[in-house]
Parts: structure tokens; C-alpha cells; sequence
């Protein structure tokens, strides 16, 4: 797998079709109708896998909002264990290493997680194919490890830098009623930009 090829072409494929970003983004910041951008991300990988370089359209709301509810179901399963961390070290605050573990098994299971979500959208949003480990393990070893893990660092990076620079940026900007056009577009384009690059990682 090419890391590089791979980031540089998610960072410009949410910038092929400005409506949809917008769209997404208004979409992100609705409660309850969120869920269709849930769905999108998962039609993005699919979309990827069967060739496309455009991005996907919305229709089909109906199995947007479900494909949502599944990626979401998904999503918590994999955070379980974090979460439990997180729920223990607010019970026992004098103690720094549970906050510690909390982060390191979040960032653990999302190596493996990303792969999961790939191959439940690979399966027809299937839910158990995002859970098995097998068939994800496979998957991480045919990419390859070494390039795997080199990818999965550069894209932790990438949206925790700028998931923290739009934050900032739009909090700033909110006083000027800038913030929060910067807040769906920036956070839109993240979401597309990890879908397509989760979707070329589990392709190659």
C-alpha cells in the first residue's frame, strides 16, 4: 500500500462535489437526522470499493438512517472496553493510570475497528461482519502490518490535528457568525476524508 497515494487522494476527493460537503455537514449537526451521515460515510466505502472516484449521492434517506444506526451499534461495541476505563476512573479520580489505559485501548481498538467498519460496508452494512476478527485480521495482514500501522498513525494525526484546529477556529469565528459555516465544512470534509481513506487501505 502507498500511504502517501492514499492521503493525498482522500484529502482532495471531498472537494470533488462542494453540495454533497455542505450537505453532509448541515446533516452532521442535526440530532437524530445525524444518522444519515453515518450512513454516508459507510456508502463512501462502498462507493470506493465498487471503483468510484465521485462521491456517492444521498438517496435513499431510509437506508441511510439505518445503515447509520448499524454503523453507530458498531462503533459502540468497539468502544466498550474505553468506555469502561473512562467510567472507572471517573469513579476513582485520584487514580492517573485508569485515564491512561482508557486512551491507550481506545487507540488500540481503532486500528482494528477502521478495518471492521470497512468490512461491515465490504458485506452489505452487515453488522457482524464488522466484528469478526478473523476475516479483520486477515485483511491487516494482506495490507500488511508495517504499511497498516504507518497509515493508521499519519491518519490519527491528520484528524486529531485538524479535528482540533477546526474546533478552535470555529469557536473563534463563532463571534463573528463565521464559526459555524467553518464548523460544517471542516468536520464534513474530515468524515469523507477518513471514509476514503479506510476505503483505500481495506482495497489495497
Amino acid at each position: 500500500m502507498n500511504v502517501n497515494r492514499n492521503i493525498i487522494d482522500s484529502l482532495r476527493y471531498p472537494l470533488k462535489d462542494w453540495v454533497k460537503l455542505i450537505l453532509l455537514g448541515i446533516i452532521l449537526i442535526i440530532p437524530v437526522v445525524n444518522f444519515i451521515g453515518l450512513g454516508y460515510y459507510l456508502r463512501i466505502i462502498k462507493s470506493t470499493l465498487a471503483g468510484s472516484d465521485e462521491l456517492p449521492d444521498f438517496e435513499g434517506v431510509g437506508e441511510l438512517f439505518t445503515d447509520g444506526i448499524k454503523f453507530l451499534a458498531v462503533c459502540m461495541i468497539y468502544a466498550i472496553v474505553p468506555l469502561l476505563f473512562y467510567a472507572l476512573s471517573s469513579a476513582f479520580p485520584g487514580s492517573a493510570t485508569l485515564p491512561i489505559m482508557a486512551t491507550s485501548f481506545a487507540l488500540i481498538i481503532s486500528i482494528f475497528a477502521y478495518v471492521g467498519i470497512a468490512n461491515m460496508a465490504f458485506h452489505g452494512s452487515e453488522i457482524g461482519a464488522g466484528l469478526r476478527y478473523g476475516e479483520i485480521l486477515d485483511r491487516i495482514a494482506a495490507i500488511g502490518w508495517g504499511s497498516y500501522i504507518l497509515w493508521w498513525i499519519v491518519l490519527t494525526l491528520i484528524i486529531t490535528v485538524a479535528g482540533f484546529i477546526i474546533g478552535m477556529v470555529g469557536g473563534i469565528l463563532l463571534f463573528f457568525v463565521l464559526g459555524l459555516p467553518v464548523v460544517l465544512l471542516g468536520y464534513g470534509y474530515l468524515m469523507i476524508f477518513h471514509a476514503r481513506s479506510v476505503a483505500l487501505t481495506f482495497a489495497s
